[in-house]
């Protein structure tokens, strides 16, 4: 029996429970889930690499044709990371597959039942990724706009005031705050109606356009379960990085390295390690997410 048949309750999981759940079960598959996740990961990290080596010669080359040559790598570079990130949205999707299938059958986590389901449903899922990033794009937009409105309607109607200057200064922080925050609700609360569109697609057999519909209708009174996963994933990303960092920076700060972010630019070696590293966070990262959406689906 498969021991979190126990866990899985009729009752709707809170934030605090998903992610507690989705850390145990990255604790139990996680070599798997980082032999998962790291394919499209380092096709990215491939692409911020060379991107990252075209950007400082450029900027001590004499050479036209150089200068040319790694204008493309630059251009090269980006399309590289856009296909990286797609395959991180398509693999993603089929180890969803895997994981619902983990969570109601006890199916085993395996590297290769995910890619099986990625290569049988590859172009479908190509078009689901292209039609989620637009929608997370388009979700993104609305959310800025929505803060950059409110911040301006706040800093008109300070400057129509008469406050002291001190306060001015306290309600305009106030209110930008405020305003952040709703500018990310309205990003989640749009960006989350696509969050089950893979998990419609490769459990339940939908088309692209009908899964996208059927995620639409699942996604109801996901926000906050959403927002709460995507900053755990950010904040434990980061916090990733930063412990990866020290021994990176502490080498960099006995060879001259300049760490401070307003200071020269860094050396190449410096700034390849430094993605090698945020690259390496992400492959550590990457699975959690994954496991909270097919968690909130089985849910």
């Amino acid at each position: 029996m498969n021991p979190l048949d126990s866990e899985l309750a009729l009752a709707p999981l809170g934030a605090g429970d998903l992610i507690d759940r989705a850390v145990r079960l990255y604790r139990r598959h996680f070599i798997t889930l980082i032999r998962i996740a790291a394919p499209p990961v380092l096709v990215s990290a491939l692409g911020w690499t060379t991107a990252t080596i075209a950007f400082s010669a450029i900027s001590v080359t004499s050479s036209s044709g150089l200068l040319l040559l790694y204008v493309l790598m630059l251009l090269g570079s980006g399309v590289i990371v856009i296909c990286g990130s797609l395959f991180s949205i398509i693999v993603m999707g089929g180890a969803t597959r895997n994981l619902v299938a983990h969570l109601l059958w006890n199916e085993p986590v395996s590297f290769r039942t995910t890619y099986r389901a990625v290569k049988a449903r590859f172009w479908g899922l190509l078009g689901a990724s292209l039609l989620v990033a637009l929608w997370l794009g388009f979700s993104a937009w609305l959310g800025f706009m929505a803060f950059w409105i409110l911040v301006l309607i706040l800093f008109a109607a300070l400057a129509f005031t008469s406050v002291l200057p001190w306060l001015t200064g306290i309600l305009g922080g106030i209110g930008t705050i405020a305003a952040t925050i709703i500018g990310v609700i309205l990003f989640f609360l749009l960006a989350g109606r696509m969050a089950y569109v893979p998990q419609a697609m490769l459990v339940e057999g939908r088309g692209v356009f009908s899964a996208v519909g059927r995620s639409f209708s699942l996604a109801s009174g996901n926000v906050r379960r959403l927002m709460a996963m995507a900053l755990f994933t950010f904040f434990a990303t980061y916090s990733a990085l930063m412990l990866l960092m020290i021994p990176l920076g502490w080498y960099g700060y006995l060879n001259g390295v300049d760490l401070s972010p307003f200071g020269n630019t860094w050396p190449t070696w410096y700034a390849i390690g430094y993605q090698v590293i945020l690259q390496c966070s992400h492959i550590m990262l990457a699975p959690s997410w994954m496991l909270g959406r097919s968690l909130m689906y089985v849910d």
